[in-house]
C-alpha cells in the first residue's frame, strides 16, 4: 500500500533498488545531491545533474522534462553517503515559468522496479520558489527511509546548493543550467500530450513476460531484465509495448503556441486540432494467437484522423526504441559492474587470489556476466524484431508530409487543402539497431528555426567528407526541406524567400527558381540581404503590434498572411552588424508570428562574432547533410544518428511536386 506523505513525514524503505518518479506541469530539472551524516555536500562530484547524470548507485535524467525517472541503488551507495536529496528546479535561459507557484503542484513517487509505489508526495505550498528539495532518502541505524521535505528556494539552484553546504554553489548552478540549455537545443521536440494524457498509442494492461509464466506480445509489457538496477532510464509513466517504459515529456522547445489573447502570441496551431480525448484506434488486425506477438498495423494509435494516428504511432515507435535501448544498456552496465565487483572480491582475499578456488570464482563471475548480457540481448532482439516489423508496415502507409521522397505516395501527390500535423525532416537510428529507422517528425507550424550545418563534417565511419561536397549537400538538404514545406501547405499559405549573397547556391536552388514557387528571385549582395531582412523584420513588428493591441484584423490591406520561410546561405557573407542583429531578431521573435528561419552555414566561418551568436545557434535545430549522431531523444537522451531526407539521384519527383505547387499558386491568385 502506498504511503501518501505530507511534509516532514517519513516512511521506511524495504527495497534497495528504487525509482523516483517526478511529474510536473512543465519541463523542470531533476537532480540529486549526496551528503554525509552531517548533511553536507562535499563538492560537485557529490551532485548528479543533467551535466553529470550518473554517480555510484544513482542516475538522473539528462535534460529538463515534464516527467522524470531517477534510478537509485541504495546497496551501491558509498559508506560515506548518509542522505540523498532529490532536487527539482525550473530551467533558466529558456522560455518557461520562473516560479513553481505558476505551475500545478509537482508530484514525486518512490517506486520499486516493478512500478509499485512505496511512497508519494505532492509538493504543495510553493509560490515564488524556483528550486525545491522534494524528498530525501536517509540512512538511520543501518536502514533507509524516505522523508517528504518540500523546502523551496526563491534564489533558485544556487541558493539551494549553498544551503546544502555545497562549496562554489553558484558555479555549479551555472554549469547545470548551461547543460540543460544545451540538452534542449539538441533534443528532438517531443509532441504535446493529448487531453487524456496519452500522447502516442493505445497500450494494453501489462502482461507477464516469458520469465513470469507468460508470453510477451505487442501491447503487453515484457519485464525488464531482473538484474538491472535501473531498468529503462528517463522520465515516463504509462507502460510501453516493447519492454521499456513509455512516458511523456514536453520540453520548452516543443511548447505549442497558446490560444491568442490580447497581448498574447498568434495561434498557429492546427486548425482542426481537437481538445478532447481522441478515440482509440479501430480494430484492424485479428487478435494474436497465444504465444505469438500481435501483428503490427499501420495507424495503431489514438487520434482523430489517420494522419494523427500515424503521427502518434511513429512517436510511439521512437519512444519504445529509446527506452528499450536504455533498458539494454543499463542491464549490460550492471552486468559489467557486478562482474568487476565480484572479481575485486576475489582479488582482495589472499586465500582465493591464486589457485583453483580463485580461478573458479573468476570463471563464475564471467559466466554470470555473459548470462546477464545474453538475457538483455535476447530481450532487445525481441523488441527490435517487433519494431522492425511495425516500421515495415507503417512506412508505406505514411502520407506525403511524413513519407520519404522515394515513397510511391508522392507520385499521386495533390496540393492539400489543410496543414498536416507534422513534417518529416529525416530519419533517426541507434548504433546498436541500424535496421530500425524512425522517421523524424516535427510539428507544424515549425516552432524553431533550422540550421543546416555546412561545416566540415566527420562521417559515422570515421572518414571525412570534402568541404565543398558538404556545402553542396547542405544546400540540397535545404532545398528538399523547403520543397516539402511548400508541398504540404495549402496553396499560397507558405512563402519562401532566399538570401544567397555570393550566389554560391545557384545550382541547388534551380528547382525552386525554375518552378516559380519563390516569393522573389534569390537576393544577392549586401543590398539584397538588407532588403529581405528589412521586409521580414517589418512584418514581424506589424503582426506583433496588431496582436498586442488586440486588433489582429487591423493589418494593412493586402497583407500576406501566409507562413514565411527565409533560407540564408553562406552566412555571414554579405551581413553587417545591423543585418546580424535583424537575423537574431527573426530567429527569436519570428516563429511566434509565422516567420521561420533556415540557416545554411558553417559556424566556424562566423566565429569572428564570438559568443554574440551563441544564442542564435542554440535557438535553431541543427541538421546535417551527412549522417551524424548529434541529436538526442527527449526521454532518455541517447545520441541518435540523423540522416537527411534527400531526393534520390536521378528522380524527377521534386520537380513534379513543385510544378503542381506552382500551378496551384497561380490558380488561387
Amino acid at each position: 500500500m502506498t504511503a501518501e506523505l505530507v511534509r516532514g513525514q517519513n516512511h521506511p524503505l524495504s527495497q534497495a533498488r528504487l525509482e523516483i518518479r517526478v511529474s510536473a506541469d512543465k519541463p523542470i530539472v531533476a537532480g540529486a545531491a549526496l551528503s554525509d551524516e552531517h548533511g553536507k555536500v562535499h563538492g560537485a562530484e557529490w551532485v548528479a545533474h543533467p551535466g553529470t547524470p550518473t554517480l555510484p548507485g544513482l542516475e538522473v535524467s539528462r535534460q529538463a522534462a515534464a516527467d522524470h525517472r531517477l534510478a537509485v541503488d541504495l546497496g551501491a551507495m558509498p559508506e560515506a553517503v548518509h542522505r540523498i536529496s532529490v532536487l527539482l528546479a525550473l530551467p533558466t535561459g529558456v522560455a518557461g515559468p520562473v516560479r513553481f507557484g505558476g505551475l500545478a503542484a509537482p508530484f514525486v513517487a518512490v517506486t520499486g522496479l516493478d512500478g509499485s509505489e512505496v511512497a508519494s508526495y505532492t509538493i504543495t505550498g510553493l509560490e515564488a520558489e524556483s528550486a525545491v528539495v522534494a524528498l530525501e532518502l536517509y540512512r538511520r541505524q543501518g536502514a533507509w527511509k524516505v522523508r517528504a521535505v518540500g523546502q523551496g528556494y526563491a534564489g533558485g539552484l544556487a541558493e539551494l546548493l549553498a544551503d546544502q553546504g555545497m562549496p562554489e554553489a553558484h558555479t555549479l548552478a551555472g554549469s547545470i543550467n548551461e547543460a540543460v540549455v544545451q540538452g534542449l537545443a539538441r533534443s528532438v521536440p517531443a509532441p504535446p500530450r493529448t487531453a487524456d494524457g496519452d500522447r502516442t498509442r493505445q497500450t494494453a494492461a501489462p502482461a507477464p513476460g516469458p520469465d513470469q509464466g507468460g508470453t510477451a506480445s505487442q501491447g503487453a509489457v515484457p519485464p525488464q531484465p531482473p538484474t538491472s538496477p535501473y531498468g529503462a532510464q528517463g522520465p515516463g509513466q504509462p507502460t510501453s509495448p516493447y519492454g521499456a517504459q513509455q512516458g511523456s515529456t514536453d520540453p520548452s522547445a516543443a511548447t505549442q503556441p497558446s490560444t491568442p489573447t490580447a497581448g498574447g502570441p498568434v495561434d498557429y496551431s492546427h486548425p482542426s486540432r481537437q481538445t478532447t480525448a481522441p478515440p482509440p484506434p479501430p480494430p484492424t488486425a485479428p487478435p494474436a494467437q497465444p504465444g505469438q506477438p500481435q501483428q503490427p498495423v499501420a495507424g495503431d494509435a489514438t487520434g482523430w484522423s489517420m494522419d494523427e494516428r500515424l503521427y502518434n504511432q511513429v512517436w510511439g515507435m521512437f519512444e519504445d526504441l529509446a527506452r528499450s535501448m536504455a533498458a539494454y544498456r543499463s542491464a549490460v552496465d550492471f552486468a559489467e559492474s557486478r562482474m568487476e565487483k565480484e572479481l575485486d572480491q576475489v582479488l582482495s582475499d589472499p586465500r582465493s587470489r591464486i589457485g583453483g578456488q580463485g580461478d573458479a570464482a573468476r570463471e563464475a563471475a564471467r559466466a554470470k556476466h555473459a548470462q546477464l548480457v545474453d538475457q538483455a540481448q535476447a530481450v532487445l532482439d525481441r523488441d527490435l524484431a517487433q519494431l522492425a516489423a511495425e516500421a515495415d508496415v507503417v512506412e508505406p502507409a505514411l502520407p506525403p508530409a511524413y513519407a520519404r521522397w522515394d515513397n510511391p505516395v508522392w507520385h499521386g501527390y495533390r496540393v492539400p487543402m489543410e496543414i498536416p500535423m507534422a513534417l518529416r525532416l529525416g530519419d533517426l537510428h541507434l548504433p546498436e539497431a541500424p535496421q530500425v529507422s524512425i522517421p523524424m517528425l516535427v510539428r507544424l507550424p515549425l516552432e524553431r528555426g533550422l540550421w543546416i550545418d555546412s561545416g566540415r563534417a566527420g562521417t559515422i565511419d570515421g572518414s571525412y567528407t570534402d568541404s565543398h561536397e558538404v556545402k553542396r549537400l547542405a544546400m540540397d538538404t535545404a532545398v528538399a526541406v523547403a520543397a516539402r514545406l511548400l508541398a504540404v501547405y495549402p496553396a499560397r499559405e507558405f512563402t519562401v524567400h532566399v538570401i544567397d549573397p555570393a550566389g554560391s547556391g545557384g545550382q541547388a536552388l534551380v528547382p525552386l527558381v525554375q518552378s516559380g514557387v519563390l516569393a522573389a528571385p534569390p537576393a544577392v549582395g549586401a543590398a539584397g540581404v538588407t532588403d529581405v531582412l528589412a521586409r521580414l523584420t517589418q512584418r514581424v513588428d506589424l503582426v506583433q503590434m496588431a496582436v498586442r493591441g488586440g486588433a489582429p484584423d487591423a493589418l494593412p490591406p493586402g497583407f500576406d498572411t501566409s507562413e514565411q520561410l527565409l533560407i540564408v546561405n553562406d552566412f555571414p557573407h554579405g551581413f553587417d552588424d545591423r543585418a546580424v542583429t535583424q537575423l537574431r531578431y527573426l530567429a527569436d521573435e519570428g516563429p511566434a508570428v509565422g516567420v521561420h528561419l533556415m540557416m545554411v552555414a558553417d559556424r566556424e566561418e562566423a566565429s569572428g562574432y564570438g559568443p554574440l551568436l551563441d544564442p542564435l545557434w542554440r535557438s535553431l535545430m541543427r541538421l546535417t547533410p551527412v549522417p551524424d549522431d548529434h541529436l538526442a531523444d527527449p526521454w532518455v537522451g541517447h545520441a541518435w544518428t540523423y540522416e537527411p531526407s534527400l531526393v534520390p539521384t536521378g528522380s524527377q519527383v521534386l520537380q513534379q511536386v513543385l510544378q503542381q505547387v506552382a500551378a496551384a499558386r497561380t490558380k488561387y491568385t
